[in-house]
């Protein structure tokens, strides 16, 4: 078990089995030394969680989870894309989130917090990031939040 996994195992995080694509697209691709995972939602064992709009059926709190859990998820395909060896990160380059938010919303920033913050817990100062946090009229499925992101692998 790497440095990393002993890492989530601290943090009480279990990472699922990466979802399959619903779409015509790719979980992750890599290219070099960057890979680009998909976007992930907030799916938990193959169920939607935090169905709604932040500002109306989801609050603060909860759409921070959401956020978090989407984190989880792109962990997961990374573990993937790096043959199940996450020590093999050089950083997470860049989330960009995607808040389902009601109309003149502005927290999207401490939403995405709850992704940005799980970078940092496992990869610390290699999982400072550049990002962007951006409100949304709709995702797929009614979902929360979702999130894509960019990491440098070894």
């Amino acid at each position: 078990m790497g440095e990393i996994d002993n890492r989530l195992k601290a943090l009480g995080v279990d990472l699922p089995t990466p979802a399959k694509p619903v779409a015509n697209y790719v979980p992750f691709v890599k290219t070099g030394n960057l890979v680009y995972v998909s976007g992930q939602v907030p799916n938990l064992h193959g169920e939607l969680k935090f169905i709604g709009r932040v500002g109306k059926e989801i609050n603060m709190e909860d759409a921070k989870k959401a956020a978090r859990l989407c984190g989880v998820n792109l962990l997961a395909h990374l573990k993937s894309a790096c043959e199940g060896d996450l020590d093999k990160v050089v950083r997470c380059v860049k989330l960009v989130g995607f808040v389902n938010a009601i109309e003149g919303y502005t927290q999207q920033p401490e939403v995405v917090n709850g992704c940005s913050d799980l970078m940092v817990e496992v990869f610390g100062d290699k999982g400072r990031h550049a990002r962007s946090a951006v409100g949304a009229g709709s995702l797929p499925r009614n979902v929360a939040v979702e999130v894509e992101a960019v990491f440098e692998v070894a």
